[in-house]
């Protein structure tokens, strides 16, 4: 059965949920281009609904910054805000940092194998070069760090920035062209080692030194490196 085939027989509120999840999902993952037209005909078509929940997702997506509505009230998906990465790679780094710390500072015996366990999905992921999977196991390994140093405030705020990042991601892990590094896997384990030792400064320096060497790739990747070069 497909995920619409039952959509009439759902309520409203389930099926205004139903529709965000998967276009934002969508969105994120970049299987709907940034730029790309939003239509509330072709939505209610595709998911067997009236136009009414579909509005309200958009709604929902709209306030999160993947979608917009231009002057002349079409809607699209968001571009990508290139000239202000270097502020989201500021939070995401100093994010890392704390969840990290806090991690090796707060956590319980019983966060241990759920970190564990994550970690293990995104070495299968990697094994698999399996890109998607990277992205969401990875989301999944850092958020269970952050639930481990029990700050909901905190835990909250980097999931919200993980998930900001996820077309950034996405075009990142590209960039490698199915070649990942090892070294994702073995600096996840190293970070692990440090908590399961309660070596606050080493889980420290292990995430800021993690999410640099993404922002480098990343800033490597967007980097213009085809001067233009005439004689004069």
């Amino acid at each position: 059965m497909s995920d619409t085939d039952s959509l009439p027989e759902r309520k409203r509120g389930s099926g205004v949920k139903m529709v965000y999840d998967l276009l934002r999902d969508e969105i994120l993952d970049l299987r709907i281009a940034p730029g790309s037209p939003v239509d509330e005909v072709q939505l209610a078509e595709r998911f067997k609904m009236s136009r009414t929940p579909i509005r309200e997702a958009l709604v929902r997506l709209a306030g999160e910054g993947l979608i917009e509505t231009l002057p002349n009230r079409s809607t699209m998906v968001s571009n990508i805000d290139f000239l202000n990465l270097n502020t989201l790679f500021d939070a995401l780094v100093l994010m890392y940092r704390v969840t990290t710390r806090l991690a090796a500072q707060s956590h319980r015996p019983e966060d241990l194998p759920i970190i564990r366990g994550f970690h293990e999905d995104y070495a299968a992921a990697v094994a698999a070069r399996d890109t998607l999977a990277m992205i969401a196991t990875n989301v999944a390994f850092h958020a269970a760090i952050a639930e481990a140093g029990r700050n909901p405030y905190f835990t909250g705020l980097f999931r919200r920035l993980l998930d900001e990042a996820r077309r950034i991601l996405r075009l990142y892990y590209q960039s490698y062209e199915e070649q990942f590094p090892q070294r994702f896997v073995d600096e996840h384990a190293e970070i692990i080692a440090a908590i399961e030792a309660r070596d606050v400064e080493a889980a420290d320096r292990l995430g800021k030194a993690h999410a640099e060497q993404i922002v480098a790739q990343v800033q490597k990747l967007f980097s213009r490196n085809d001067r233009l070069d005439i004689a004069l």
